[in-house]
């Protein structure tokens, strides 16, 4: 492709992206597939840049003094006119006397705070941390956990694949890859020794502490990646529930389990009523999921204020359900992969004044038992990692214990 009909494809997909009704991720693969005649490096090209505009999406806003997907382009490209109108066949229509114009006129300006962190200023004033905001502006790297081998051997076999990797800083399970892998074409992960899944998640399920002996369920499972955690944590063994109102998010885990080679998984859409003696209920919540803003930036933009209220109101009535499922002695763990107030510690909180036989477990005793590194946190009452606490997606994490 010449780089005019590379910029139309941008311009397409940006005008789509902003409408924020779909996932970019999604709108991107759906949008290539369906023209197979684009190469490889002009799928790199093109994702590279609509990925660096929704990066850059409200500083570029507030530039360009606009909302429109096309103006939003060429001001960025203003100083590349000429590579950007080639004489291609595909290029982008030619600019017009008021688009000159416009270019003409603007000018620079200093950013208001929300545009500086790249968010959406009613989630700005929520988080209240500039910093936090532009670490979850930054890409992610990726994350894997070994399966039924250890860490190092992992490491090994990736290696001599010819990937980059490291250990993760706080899971022993964990790897970093410091370049892209195709799953396809990684023969450990086909193997089934390996499987995606953030550093942060791994951690929420180690802090699950569970044990052969324990009634265990995954509430809420959804893709079930903390399930499969736990049954390999104990080994192959015990016998996990792992249930979500969706039959067809429980029927995608079942791949999972066969390639990891895990058989004590049992997949379920409805919980008895008279069940009500587990010994770790773990709801991993439906949120607002700001805490994974790093690999789904768009996402910050398609999340409004009344969905938010909903979540909360879905997040406290699962509380309470799992309030009624936990034995004495037994634990419910609470966990999201968000980082505002109001869906993690507001919540527990509000869940505490109302039932006075849990107690919070102290984080920090917890996190001694597993980890050799210090805990990364200000308070015991909690776990709350982010990319600068942990360098991982941003989870929270509370463990309730359900006393006499």
């Amino acid at each position: 492709m010449q780089n005019g009909a590379r910029y139309q494809a941008v311009l397409e997909l940006i005008t789509e992206i902003f409408k924020d009704e779909k996932p970019a991720d999604a709108l991107l693969n759906e949008y290539l597939r369906a023209r197979k005649y684009i190469g490889s490096k002009d799928r790199r090209f093109i994702s590279d840049l609509v990925w660096k505009i929704i990066r850059n999406r409200l500083k570029l806003e507030f530039s360009a003094a606009t909302k429109e997907p096309r103006k939003i382009l060429l001001y960025l490209l203003r100083d590349k006119l000429d590579e950007v109108f080639d004489g291609s066949a595909y290029e982008l229509s030619p600019l017009t006397e008021e688009e000159k114009k416009w270019l003409q006129s603007l000018r620079e300006e200093v950013y208001p705070d929300f545009v500086e962190a790249e968010c959406p200023q009613w989630l700005f004033e929520k988080i209240k941390d500039m910093s936090l905001c532009k670490a979850l502006n930054e890409p992610a790297g990726a994350d894997f956990r070994v399966n039924g081998i250890s860490r190092e051997e992992g490491i090994r076999r990736l290696r001599a694949e010819g990937f980059d990797v490291v250990p993760t800083t706080y899971s022993p399970y964990g790897i970093r890859s410091l370049s892209r892998i195709s799953l396809g074409n990684c023969i450990a992960y086909q193997e089934g020794v390996l499987e995606v899944q953030d550093e942060a998640s791994q951690i929420a399920s180690i802090l699950c502490d569970v044990a052969l002996e324990h009634k265990i369920m995954d509430y809420c499972c959804g893709a079930g990646g903390k399930s499969l955690m736990l049954a390999h944590l104990l080994g192959g063994r015990g016998h996990i529930l792992a249930h979500d109102i969706s039959a067809k998010r429980l029927e995608a885990i079942k791949p999972r389990m066969q390639r990891l080679n895990l058989h004590n998984i049992e997949l379920t859409d409805i919980v008895a009523s008279s069940d009500c003696d587990f010994d770790r209920l773990i709801m991993d919540v439906p949120c607002s999921g700001t805490g994974t803003w790093r690999r789904a930036p768009d996402a910050k933009f398609r999340l409004k204020e009344e969905t938010l209220k909903k979540l909360v109101r879905t997040q406290r009535e699962l509380l309470e359900i799992g309030a009624q499922k936990v034995k004495v002695g037994g634990r419910l763990i609470y966990i999201t992969c968000s980082l505002l107030p109001d869906e993690d510690e507001e919540n527990i909180d509000s869940f505490l004044r109302q039932h006075s036989e849990f107690s919070l477990f102290d984080m920090k005793k917890l996190w001694a038992k597993f980890f050799a590194q210090p805990y990364p946190y200000f308070t015991e009452k909690y776990l709350k990692m982010s990319p600068l606490t942990t360098g991982t997606d941003g989870f929270f994490v509370a463990v309730l214990q359900k006393n006499n």
